[in-house]
């Protein structure tokens, strides 16, 4: 088995055996790393490289956006207006080649990720002290 078979097939078991809380917090990570590539990428000039990240980033956040259950939640439309908006910012990034707009929208995932990994913890806490 080559590197890139045994990386997959550890990515594949990680999700597969992951808890939803960790589920959500890697759906985060991975929309981290993707507005920080197409960042680079349009500090480079690259801007298919940009697009595609782009587009993946908002494919995650309509994932987000889909599987909220609104009416369950606290703060659900707040969270689902959030979701909105940062879904709109990276749309805009893409089609105005935009650097500054991806740093708000880095900023703003990185703030997402960082409140559901620490939900995710809290949550994980308090069911081993149970």
């Amino acid at each position: 088995m080559n590197a890139m078979n045994a990386h997959a097939a550890y990515r594949s078991n990680a999700v597969a055996t992951a808890s939803p809380a960790r589920l959500l917090v890697m759906l985060l990570e991975r929309l981290v790393l993707d507005v920080e590539r197409a960042y680079v990428a349009q500090q480079r000039g690259a801007w298919a490289d940009a697009h595609r990240e782009l587009l993946h980033a908002q494919d995650i956040v309509i994932e987000l956006e889909s599987s909220l259950d609104v009416d369950r939640m606290p703060a659900g439309k707040q969270l689902a207006s959030l979701y909105e908006y940062l879904r709109n910012r990276l749309v805009l990034a893409n089609v105005r080649r935009d650097p500054r707009v991806t740093t708000e929208c880095l900023t703003l995932s990185r703030q997402l990720c960082d409140t559901w990994r620490q939900a995710a913890m809290t949550a994980a806490v308090g069911a081993a002290a149970s």
